[in-house]
């Protein structure tokens, strides 16, 4: 396990590609698949992950993304299909010859090492020389904004302290990828949001391919260049944040990442985020806009935004989100079991199929 832990130091120089290489994704997968049993988790995936990006997989629990993630590693073997690192074909190698390193949600630092021990660890095994290991330490503990924690042990650090602990053993090796399994899983709502942004200036900083798994949308959409969408094992849309969200290829797409309004009109399947729709109020021009009558079924107050479920008399519902600018508590309340008028523009939205009418 400790070995597994922290790879890519000592590698042999196949592992390495030479210069020429560096116009090649970083990896390449090319139809894994991956069972165990009766069960299908990884079911043919073809993806390219580009130099120096931060790439996440993103998808509910099962999706295959975990599973997808190990394979990379080297934890797990493929049943068929190819796994290739900066052009160098490692489908059967074992992780500890791959130049890979992986952070794990539970961090798996040594309890009974201090700070300067854990990042030391895998340089000490592979007997680099202890000047060498004290400038890596050094340079990996700055990156990541915890110089002179060196003798804390585990137990006297936060968990962003500690996870930024185990950033540094894994950036220290110097990998050409680094996989990060759902590495602020445990960690507060306040404290993630603050490592979100910690985690992307860092992938910056070492200037490295980081491959994130979560099954947390807004992460997914803060953080990353691209994303992939896992469903079932199959990954179901590859894009920008902007243009997964924005333009979803089907309705598993529309629905997991964010929220959207799913509508039949006229014979046209569509959606529209809550975000685009508006609560038109009486005399406001409805120029521009597609404009349905509905009734306000609930409403939720949610401090800088409140969330209105509106029943429309053509059937179906849809979620509106409004920014509260002036509007109170109270006065958000007020509007359940009111008739309104809601509008959405049409350039607002997206017109959608079902992943088998996609297929």
């Amino acid at each position: 396990m400790e070995q597994a832990l922290e790879t890519g130091i000592g590698q042999p120089s196949q592992s390495r590609p030479e210069s020429g290489a560096d116009s090649l994704p970083d990896v390449r997968l090319t139809a894994v698949r991956k069972t165990f049993g009766e069960v299908v988790a990884v079911d043919g995936v073809d993806l390219d992950i580009d130099r120096n990006e931060f790439f996440t997989m993103l998808g509910p629990s099962g999706s295959g993304k975990t599973t997808m993630l190990r394979v990379i590693a080297g934890f797990e073997l493929p049943d068929s299909g190819r796994v290739e690192l900066a052009g160098v074909d490692v489908t059967e190698l074992a992780a500890y010859d791959r130049h890979v390193n992986t952070v794990f949600q539970d961090y798996a630092l040594f309890p009974h090492m201090s700070v300067a021990q854990n990042v030391e660890y895998a340089m000490r095994v592979a007997k680099l020389p202890k000047a060498e290991r004290a400038s890596r330490r050094g340079e990996a503990l700055e990156m990541v904004r915890l110089s002179g924690y060196d003798d804390r042990k585990p137990s006297e650090l936060s968990g962003g302290q500690a996870q930024r602990v185990a950033l540094a053993r894994a950036i220290v090796n110097r990998p050409r990828v680094l996989l990060l399994d759902e590495p602020l899983g445990a960690l507060d709502l306040k404290l993630r949001e603050h490592m979100q942004v910690e985690l992307k200036q860092i992938q910056e900083r070492v200037g490295i391919t980081f491959i994130y798994v979560t099954h947390d949308q807004e992460e997914a959409l803060t953080m990353s260049d691209r994303l992939a969408v896992f469903n079932e094992g199959r990954i179901e849309q590859v894009g920008t944040p902007e243009s997964v969200y924005e333009h979803p290829a089907n309705t598993f797409v529309a629905d997991f990442v964010g929220t959207s309004n799913l509508l039949l009109r006229d014979g046209r399947s569509f959606t529209v985020r809550p975000e685009k729709i508006r609560l038109l109020e009486e005399g406001a021009s409805r120029d521009g806009f597609e404009t349905e009558a509905g009734t306000v079924v609930d409403v939720a107050y949610a401090g800088m935004v409140t969330r209105y479920l509106i029943e429309l008399e053509r059937g179906g519902e849809v979620q509106v989100v409004r920014q509260n600018l002036e509007e109170t508590s109270r006065e958000a309340h007020e509007q359940r079991g009111r008739q309104v008028l809601v509008g959405w523009r049409r350039e607002h939205t997206v017109p959608v199929t079902t992943r088998e009418e996609n297929t």
